[in-house]
């Protein structure tokens, strides 16, 4: 039993999950207490150990069948494999991993023994590899190439298991278990191994018109006139919900009446008068992280988003904003010190960004974690504004992943329709995996609904 959950936890060490020694030892010591004659029970203990969140579970679910079913079962229809088989196979594939040395054939022919680990490594590649050094190109091709690398060496394996069990006599039923661990592993190379996000709210459905017309029209087709005529209705925003914010900030200042604190105050003059003291309670601040981009269309719905948040300044804590296009760049001492038209103009102008260079997504977060990781906290909402297309770059989900588990939470506001998310080169299905709410913002109305939930 040790040799055995010591090799699935392995498996899941390089699928991605993090399972450490000590949850290896808990699993073991659990399992002595359970009946191993259920399955229910069996899995349910390396589940409790091994996948320790709901984000973990659908890869832990996908691991675990691959392991326990697709590696140690045979095939309906086909008798359990006698010892003389059990050679067979052997002798079969040793003359397999002969017929060539590329790591990802052999790490199938291992796959074909009944150990995927060195496979799950290689496809774990696909999603979490990083151009070589050196290397000038940012594009997605990497993880493109390596996965037909995978395919190919699959169709290779597959070829060479017909020509050699044909060769050696082989048992057609014996090379059935081999050929169904083949299908196993093109399962494998086909599924997105995406993080179950079971908790993510997605708002795409249309609020009601708080502003007629101007309200619902999109922020990429405002004239200059509206622009001013929307900048007015901000501004009466503004207004409003820094009004609901400063009373309840002084109704909850005031707090309940702290009895021990009266009793004591009054103690000292005989109850008379008597003076009601409170529980204060200082009012919780969010603090925000926005990351803007300010490509074409999608800086007309930042700019707007912008100017709500800095005329909010007095709600947060603190607002970190950064801007990019394909390089990153922080712009909160900016928009501080500047009013918001003429910190936009500072920002169009400034030498570090280049409006007019593919958009790089996958290149924005690394430059993020790498160089403004410590403004996160488990108080911070990272607010990305954007419409998630990268250009066929690499999309570096999992630096998306890491961020996530550095904050609060994320928001992502899509200034495009949710039916153009995930067509061309928007990722936005794969980010979407990672965020704990994503949200349609093209027009005021939608802005606004928002802000208010995000301030209020």
């Amino acid at each position: 039993m040790v040799p055995l959950i010591t090799r699935f936890a392995s498996c899941c060490r390089s699928a991605g999950l993090g399972v450490s020694t000590s949850e290896v030892l808990d699993c073991l010591c659990q399992l002595d207490r359970i009946d191993l004659s259920g399955e229910k029970a069996f899995r349910t203990v390396l589940r409790s150990n091994f996948a320790k969140s709901r984000r973990e579970q659908e890869t832990f679910d996908r691991l675990y069948h691959l392991f326990f079913h697709d590696m140690h079962a045979d095939p309906p229809g086909i008798a359990k494999i006698d010892p003389k088989q059990q050679r067979e196979q052997e002798d079969l594939l040793k003359n397999l991993a002969s017929d060539h040395d590329d790591p990802v054939y052999q790490a199938i022919m291992e796959m074909m023994a009944g150990n995927p680990q060195a496979l799950l490594e290689q496809v774990q590649e696909i999603h979490t590899g990083k151009p070589a050094e050196g290397s000038p190109l940012k594009s997605n091709m990497a993880a493109v190439s390596k996965r037909m690398e995978i395919l190919l060496q699959l169709n290779r394996a597959s070829a060479n298991l017909e020509r050699r069990a044909a060769e050696s006599g082989f048992s057609p039923r014996g090379a059935a278990r081999l050929k169904n661990r083949l299908g196993a592993a093109r399962r494998i190379l086909s599924e997105e191994p995406r993080p179950h996000n079971p908790g993510m709210i997605k708002r795409t459905a249309e609020p009601q018109e708080s502003e007629r017309g101007l309200g619902t029209r999109p922020f990429s087709s405002l004239t200059p006139g509206e622009t001013a005529e929307m900048r007015q209705s901000i501004g009466r925003l503004v207004r409003k919900l820094k009004d609901i914010v400063s009373r309840r900030q002084n109704a909850r200042r005031r707090g309940v009446i702290d009895i021990k604190k009266t009793l004591r105050s009054a103690a000292a003059y005989q109850g008379v008068p008597l003076e009601i003291c409170y529980r204060k309670k200082a009012p919780r601040k969010a603090k925000i992280v926005t990351l803007c981009d300010i490509s074409g269309s999608v800086w007309s719905a930042s700019r707007f988003m912008l100017g709500l948040l800095y005329s909010l300044q007095d709600c947060f804590s603190r607002v970190h904003s950064y801007v990019f296009v394909s390089d990153l760049m922080e712009v909160t001492a900016t928009f501080e010190k500047y009013d918001i038209d003429t910190a936009i103009g500072r920002v169009l102008d400034a030498p570090a960004i280049a409006c007019d260079a593919p958009t790089d997504y996958g290149g924005t977060f690394e430059a993020f974690k790498s160089g403004h990781f410590s403004v996160l906290s488990p108080k911070t909402t990272l607010i990305i504004m954007g419409d998630g297309r990268s250009n066929y770059l690499d999309p570096r989900a999992a630096t998306l992943d890491e961020i996530r588990h550095k904050c609060r939470r994320i928001i992502w506001l899509n200034p495009e329709p949710e039916r153009f998310w995930g067509t061309g080169d928007s990722e936005m299905r794969t980010y979407q995996a990672y965020c704990h709410e994503v949200r349609s913002c093209r027009n005021l109305n939608q802005l606004t609904e928002f802000i208010e939930d995000l301030v209020l």
